[in-house]
């Protein structure tokens, strides 16, 4: 298991996860923020915000100024009380003390009208997976363009998301990933396919893979998360039986061309 000395220094992860989507929460957001060098003062996209926590982790640990967006026009909290999540994420920057350094805005990919190269870098995890299901390639194609028009020359872009381990689910594991009216394994694609996407957007693809606590991460995601807790037949039932198989969790380092 890899340290994540800023994480840490937030043990509460039921807390932390009812106000974050996706495995790993803040070692996520930490894992990416190193990979792609996160500094402060840095002007940074941060692109499918759910309540905002790890934007406010990204502002206060890092000292960047965080513009967040969903991928989504229609991004109402289904989970809360029905408030847009850039609600929810001013609610947080407050409370992190950071809300000098936060900007929540209701702009949707794969236009989000921002003046090109706005951004000295950009940060994702846990959404374009959703584009990628609910619209398929060429509109996640489109949203990697977006992030990439909106980038400075040399500026980086660190993308985390659910990904597979290759080839198709193994046998017990398929029937629990292509139920529901958006099957899970309509979200996944590899690494190398993720960064082979980066690179027709206009990316220099820098470095992809699979993080190194992946299965650490969705565990506990399975165990903090509400809904997981709510519903243990659903996602800890599917993560318990591909047992890090062929579920994971993978990453892509892209930089805009200087």
């Amino acid at each position: 298991m890899q340290r994540s000395p800023r994480a840490e220094k937030y043990p509460d992860l039921d807390e932390i996860y009812s106000q974050c989507s996706g495995p790993g929460a803040l070692r996520t957001a930490e894992f990416v923020a190193d990979k792609i060098g996160l500094r402060e003062g840095m002007r940074v996209l941060d692109v499918g915000i759910y309540r905002g926590i790890q934007t406010c982790f990204l502002a206060k640990e890092y000292g960047c100024l965080m513009v967040a967006v969903d991928p989504w026009l229609d991004d109402f909290d289904p989970a809360g009380d029905g408030r847009p999540f850039v609600d929810h994420l001013r609610r947080n920057a407050e409370r992190w003390g950071v809300a000098d350094r936060v900007l929540g805005l209701r702009l949707g990919l794969p236009k989000i009208r921002f003046a090109d190269m706005s951004f000295d870098a950009a940060y994702s995890s846990t959404a374009f997976e959703m584009i990628r299901g609910l619209h398929g390639d060429d509109e996640y194609l489109a949203s990697l363009r977006e992030v990439f028009r909106v980038l400075r020359p040399g500026g980086v872009f660190g993308l985390a998301e659910p990904m597979h381990r290759g080839g198709p689910p193994p046998v017990d594991l398929e029937p629990l990933v292509s139920e529901g009216p958006l099957p899970f394994k309509k979200c996944l694609a590899t690494p190398e396919q993720t960064a082979e996407q980066l690179r027709e957007a206009g990316f220099e693809v820098l470095e992809a893979g699979h993080a190194p606590d992946a299965k650490e991460w969705w565990e506990e995601f399975a165990t903090h998360d509400d809904e997981c807790r709510r519903n243990p037949e659903g996602n800890p039932r599917m993560l318990a039986v591909d047992a890090g198989r062929w579920i994971s969790f993978g990453y892509v380092v892209g930089r805009r061309p200087a």
